[in-house]
């Protein structure tokens, strides 16, 4: 693949690109080529973000009155464009992430269908008529945008969580103020000039870069009317309290302990792919990423070495790499937690079953791990995000899925079965937002809703699908009936 032009970094506000930095100026780096910085972004502070605020709610009534045609018809042309710039999207991405670059194409790709997607949406009535009993009166409900929305989002996958949430609330006629993770912002700075391109009127989307507190400073300003976020529980849990404090809305996915239950009567070649795609797939940093591998009985012994083979034969390298299938951790922060969690579980007395060979060196590479052991290990509670995962045995059906719900997080779970019995208690027991039979718990289809349960997402909104737009509404009840009586 070719090389492309890395867009300057800049705030967008208002309709105007600016590289003024408050807060000095940052550099995006390549955690796989960490001599090679990708570029520079200004850092902003409260200020930039409350200038942002205002040229939101300064352009937000004119765009909720522009009609859903004309607010669909910028998300289609923005479709257009992340098609046509899926491969400039996918290098920027894997640059700047470091995950593979079929995965970082796969993300540009859906970015354009969810644009579509939402764009159809919007186009579908969401009105319902009531009967009323008083003669000639219709009941009936309308839809209204919340007004200015925060967004925020992580760095794990810098094009489609931002699009997953901005798509739909410019649908449905809010103005965005987007605070984007400062290990990916150009990425934001791509996506920002796309849909600025598509027709987006000065100020309905505004980007902001710059430190973490300028995230708080977007929470805490009373203008904001909701905030969806994707992050950490205490970051999330503590904009929770923020926002709900002043009747604001919030749409929070807060991450995973992701279990996925393998039976005796699995299909044994289908479980190991699936399994090691969902652990160790993007390096291991997705929310959705499979943390705890529990084998039901006489599989277990058949699956580990199965799955010792398969982790122990993952080629780990640059996303650039045609033959790399696992990148490197975003940043040599990130390794440093990752392997003081391995560290401790060795401590604890984790059993190392697998590692993948052939890591580079390099401040950001980890190799693929696989340890067994059982719950009194610190990870098997801990999310850890990074390519490591725990097998534990358990001896029947009931033990397994009272071991899978046996954690404070509840986003995914899977269950590899040919048993419908087995299936049919999967969906109804299993606490977690997502659930997949035969399949990993990674993946999600987007006119599909996702989210969790317990601190995943508490009793946060639904993102994706229709349930999307319904966070960005508020649902009004109109009584109509005529002024004279006949």
């Amino acid at each position: 693949m070719t090389t492309m032009s890395i867009p300057a970094g800049a705030h967008l506000i208002g309709g105007d690109w600016s590289t003024a930095a408050p807060g000095g100026t940052a550099v995006s780096d390549n955690p796989a080529r960490p001599d090679e910085p990708v570029g520079e972004f200004p850092q902003g502070d409260a200020s930039t973000a409350a200038d942002a605020v205002t040229a939101a709610v300064d352009a937000q009534a004119a765009w909720a009155r522009a009609g859903f045609g004309a607010r669909a018809r910028v998300l289609e042309r923005a479709a257009v464009l992340f098609d046509e710039r899926a491969d400039e999207l996918a290098l920027l991405c894997t640059l700047e992430e470091g995950k593979t670059v079929p995965e970082s194409r796969g993300e540009a790709v859906l970015s354009a269908e969810t644009c579509r997607y939402q764009a159809g949406l919007a186009k579908v009535s969401s009105e319902r008529i009531f009967p009323s009993n008083n003669p000639g009166e219709t009941i009936r409900t309308v839809r209204a945008p919340l007004g200015v929305v925060g967004v925020i989002t992580p760095w794990n996958f810098p094009l489609l969580i931002p699009v997953w949430k901005i798509a739909p609330a410019l649908v449905t006629g809010n103005a965005v103020v987007w605070k984007p993770a400062s290990n990916t912002p150009l990425s934001a700075v791509a996506i920002a000039s796309i849909f600025t391109e598509a027709g987006l009127p000065p100020g309905v989307l505004n980007l902001v870069l710059g430190p973490g507190s300028m995230g708080g400073a977007l929470v805490a300003d009373d203008r904001v009317d909701g905030v969806t976020f994707t992050g950490s529980v205490g970051v999330g849990q503590g904009i929770r309290d923020t926002v709900t404090a002043r009747n604001g809305r919030v749409q929070l996915e807060l991450g995973g302990h992701n279990p996925c239950i393998v039976f005796g009567d699995a299909d044994i070649d289908v479980a190991v792919a699936g399994v090691v795609n969902g652990a160790m797939g993007a390096t291991g940093q997705k929310c959705t990423a499979t943390r705890r591998i529990i084998a039901v009985g006489d599989v277990h012994d058949e699956l580990v070495d199965r799955l010792v083979d398969a982790v122990t034969a993952l080629k780990v390298g640059d996303g650039q790499d045609a033959a790399t299938a696992i990148g490197p951790l975003v940043s040599a922060g990130a390794r440093a937690e990752v392997a003081d969690a391995v560290d401790q579980a060795k401590a604890e007395g984790a059993e190392t079953l697998a590692v993948a060979g052939g890591t580079p060196d390099g401040p950001c590479f980890f190799a693929p791990t696989l340890f067994a052991g059982g719950t009194d290990l610190t990870i098997t509670h801990e999310e850890v995000f990074g390519p490591v995962s725990t097998v534990l045995r358990v001896d029947d059906e009931d033990e397994a899925f009272a071991l899978a719900n046996d954690t404070d997080f509840g986003l995914t779970a899977s269950v590899y079965t040919d048993d419908p019995w087995i299936v049919d208690r999967a969906v109804h027991e299993l606490q977690a937002g997502l659930i997949k039979v035969n399949g990993p718990t990674t993946g999600s289809e987007i006119h599909a809703p996702f989210g969790g349960e317990k601190d995943s997402s508490g009793h946060a909104a639904r993102e994706q699908g229709d349930t999307a737009q319904e966070f960005f509404t508020r649902t009004r009840t109109a009584y109509i009936k005529p002024g004279r009586p006949r």
